[in-house]
């Protein structure tokens, strides 16, 4: 399964593609970043068409989308919130299932604690998938996507576990220690 994590913004809107075909894997990541000298519809119209392009040439199975972080002054709440629905919106012409997730749930899956920074966040994804120390980094916005994608694979790939081992399954169940 190939999962498609989009960390939203209107300046610059985070991607990254991670496969769950054995351990997890970055298959490709960047930054949408549309033209800040262009009006906002047009940005806007970036955002789109860009998110759209990648998931045409990327071909994920599902996506994983942050929230929106309610914290924010209400203008950039707004603004935020206009820049979502047009990813959300590319998704759906590509037909392409979407979850949702938490900035908490996606801060916890991935280190641990739901109050991690963003530096805190690109060092466990880096980890967790294997990328090599001293090699090139993620940016903030590309890894925060990346852990988007990482809380659902692991939420997914947790619910099928749990349903291969339930009653009536024709697999064996595991042993788990402890």
């Amino acid at each position: 399964m190939r999962i498609l994590g989009v960390d939203p913004g209107s300046r610059a809107a985070g991607w990254a593609v991670v496969s769950f075909e054995g351990p997890p894997r970055l298959v490709a990541a960047g930054v949408l970043r549309p033209p800040t000298t262009t009006s906002f519809a047009l940005r806007l119209l970036a955002l789109h068409d860009g998110l759209l392009a990648i998931a045409e040439r990327e071909r994920p199975d599902e996506a994983a989308v942050e929230q929106v972080f309610s914290g924010v002054n209400p203008q950039s709440l707004i603004t935020l919130g206009e820049a979502r629905g047009v990813l959300l919106l590319a998704l759906a012409r590509a037909s392409i299932p979407v979850s949702e997730v938490t900035p908490a749930e996606i801060k916890k899956t991935v280190t641990g604690t739901g109050q991690a920074d963003k530096e805190q966040v690109r060092r466990m994804v880096h980890s967790l998938l294997g990328t090599p120390a001293g090699g090139p980094r993620l940016a903030l916005d590309a890894a925060d996507a990346a852990a988007a994608a990482l809380t659902h694979g692991f939420r997914t790939a947790a619910g099928r576990r749990a349903a291969a081992a339930a009653p009536g399954s024709s697999r064996v169940r595991p042993r788990v220690a402890g």
